[in-house]
């Protein structure tokens, strides 16, 4: 099917959803840390305490690719129906994930909510590919990119923003402050309204062949082979893609992870106070840890807002390249490698800088190699994949960034950094050499079809 170029209204329509998914996933970047030091948690326990957001990815997105790749509805389409379901399960949990209690239970919403997002997120990008001729696969993908640094940059800043407006900072020990519950809030229903805003204004194609496709979507047990077969026969840009996701989200998972607790000890000199050091009976050691834990909510509201300016860079980035990639070719390689060396640079910077404000710098460097992320990697496999199994092929090709994840929850981190020293801050520092050697890792991308779609279409 010879598929018509699209207008900028029309793919930001079909990507709008996306604005909801950053939210989430901002929130859950920028706070879920922070959520898990107030109830208790100890920073070197926080990276296992996030293994539920890469195991929930390895599980739910090659299912939900090879689902959506099978089915349609002449009402919902193909990709659709997975938004819907997925945005319905992730408002709710970000509503309730600030309310925990307890850590334990912070930690099992953080499995429902990222299982949540993935649902949804997963088809978004097969939907890029569905519905753009190949000459604007790499404009598609940038406007998503677009769209996450605007959702990133606004989630990242709610608690602050919040607290401007009189929301309180201030909570008893382990308890979440009224302004992040506030900020999760606002987020769930922003993450709600963007989905239906794509569903209810984005079509699909139907597939190609409808007698084929009944015939395909009528044969049983065959998820499993299925799944194996496309892995076993993964084409090899994909295999060296996967070389290049794996240290980029490394380094991400590293900065979501253990961003607050580096940050705010070493730049903002407000640790989380630990209550097993204060006399809580006596009234000035009680008043002491209050106003720790008070500056500790606050400069972590703080560093969720630097960070934000990662989304903000990233969005500017992928403006730049929405203009410029509207009219020409890039070489996605090279805008690859130059977008993650400059990252790389921003979190070598974290341990050197003499105030909170240089964190700008930093985080407008790592916004670069964001953009770039979210763009540059799957408009190069999209050129190089059946497009018969974009949802699957998609679905698979989030192996590597969900293992990369896995490796540094399950000890990655704490491990590399612990041989620089015990300062949190080194945590940061992995980040940097990890995002350096994936932008090296670039030079093993060699297919010109990747590298710079080749198209006669005008």
């Amino acid at each position: 099917m010879k598929k018509r170029k699209l207008s900028f209204w029309e793919i930001w329509n079909m990507s709008f959803g996306f604005l909801g998914i950053q939210f989430g996933f901002a929130l859950q970047g920028g706070f879920m840390s922070r959520i898990f030091q107030t109830l208790g948690a100890a920073k070197d326990d926080i990276p296992m305490l996030w293994i539920a957001a890469p195991l929930t990815g390895l599980l739910v997105q090659p299912v939900i690719g090879y689902l959506s790749d099978r089915t349609w509805s002449v009402k919902w389409g193909r990709r659709r129906p997975y938004f819907l379901i997925g945005a319905i399960l992730s408002s709710l949990a970000l509503f309730l994930v600030p309310h925990s209690p307890a850590l334990w239970i912070a930690a099992g919403f953080l499995w429902i909510l990222d299982a949540s997002i993935n649902v949804s997120m997963e088809p978004f990008r097969a939907l890029v590919a569905d519905k753009l001729p190949e000459s604007q696969r790499s404009y598609g993908f940038v406007v998503q990119t677009l769209i996450i640094g605007i959702g990133t940059w606004v989630a990242s800043n709610l608690p602050w923003m919040v607290s401007q407006f009189g929301v309180s900072d201030s909570a008893a020990s382990g308890v979440v402050p009224m302004s992040v519950k506030v900020a999760f809030a606002i987020g769930a229903f922003v993450f709600l309204i963007s989905i239906l805003y794509t569903v209810f204004t984005t079509s699909e194609y139907p597939p190609e062949d409808m007698e084929a496709f009944e015939k395909e979507k009528a044969k049983k047990n065959q998820f499993i082979p299925d799944i194996l077969n496309n892995v076993g026969s993964m084409p090899s840009t994909m295999k060296r893609l996967g070389v290049i996701q794996f240290f980029s989200w490394f380094a991400f998972f590293t900065m979501w992870s253990m961003a607050n607790p580096a940050l705010t000890e070493h730049v903002f000199k407000t640790p989380a106070p630990i209550e097993a050091n204060y006399d809580m009976a006596v009234a000035a050691q009680a008043e002491a840890f209050n106003v720790a834990n008070t500056a500790f909510q606050k400069s972590s509201n703080l560093v969720g807002s630097y960070m934000g300016t990662y989304g903000l860079s990233s969005m500017a980035f992928a403006l730049l390249l929405v203009l410029y990639t509207s009219k020409r070719r890039i070489n996605r390689k090279y805008v690859h490698m130059v977008s993650l060396i400059l990252g790389g640079l921003g979190f070598l910077m974290m341990k050197f800088i003499p105030s909170p404000e240089y964190l700008t710098i930093s985080f407008v460097l790592i916004g670069f190699s964001w953009g770039s992320i979210l763009s540059m990697p799957y408009a190069m496999l999209s050129s190089s994949v059946d497009p018969k199994k974009m949802g699957v092929i998609m679905g698979i090709f989030n192996m590597f960034i969900v293992i990369p994840q896995i490796v540094a929850a399950l000890g990655g981190v704490n491990f590399i950094s612990g041989l620089l020293g015990e300062e949190a801050i080194n945590a940061m520092t992995v980040a940097g050499v990890s995002l350096l050697l994936a932008g090296l890792a670039n030079f093993l991308i060699t297919n010109p079809k990747a590298i710079t779609y080749q198209t006669v279409e005008e």
